[in-house]
């Protein structure tokens, strides 16, 4: 399943140009997961880097391309990025998002939680797989403390993006990491 905002028909008639849109809906029809410009946006970025190397944008979401000596390109969902972390955040911390990783920071994993979490099924599937956002949730951190389910939360998603390395045609010599987990030193 896929939607593309905005009518680009519409838009086209308004404007009196040509339009192109809603490749999400081709790149499903051709097999793809709906997101067919983010791995050429980041082999264009990364041009200059030795490969293989794996560009991963930890947002709501996290998900990586990987790029080979070749130019080969893999594209997948690795698992939640920030969208549970923010979400515990916002219901246990009363804050958007946990700026710089302080609360992971000053918290314990529970690394009995994380195992049971790296164990979902999601992580062995291979891609092409993607997710929505509310795929996973905070919930499994339910019953730590607020520092304590941070610390185990990031350290999930963490562990995902991690796990996402079994799927590599080959190693990568490099990790490019950008999104807004970037900027968090925590994770």
């Amino acid at each position: 399943f896929t939607w593309q905002i905005g009518d680009g028909a519409a838009l086209a008639r308004a404007l009196g140009v040509r339009v192109v849109n809603d490749r999400r809906r081709d790149d499903v029809a051709a097999g793809g997961q709906g997101a067919p410009l983010v791995p050429v946006y980041h082999a264009a970025l990364a041009a200059e880097l030795p490969r293989p190397l794996a560009v991963v944008n930890i947002g709501g979401v996290g998900n990586v391309t990987w790029i080979g000596t070749d130019g080969a390109l893999l594209a997948f969902d690795t698992g939640p990025g920030n969208g549970p972390i923010d979400d515990w955040c916002a219901r246990r911390a009363g804050q958007r998002y946990d700026k710089d990783g302080a609360l992971a920071a000053a918290g314990k994993v529970d690394r009995a939680r994380v195992e049971r979490f790296a164990d979902h099924r999601f992580f062995t599937k291979v891609p092409p797989k993607s997710l929505d956002r509310g795929d996973f949730s905070y919930s499994w951190a339910d019953g730590l403390s607020v520092v304590d389910g941070a610390a185990t939360l990031t350290r999930g998603t963490a562990r995902a993006v991690a796990l996402a390395a079994q799927h590599f045609p080959a190693p990568v010599s490099q990790w490019v990491i950008c999104g807004g987990g970037a900027r968090n030193p925590t994770l």
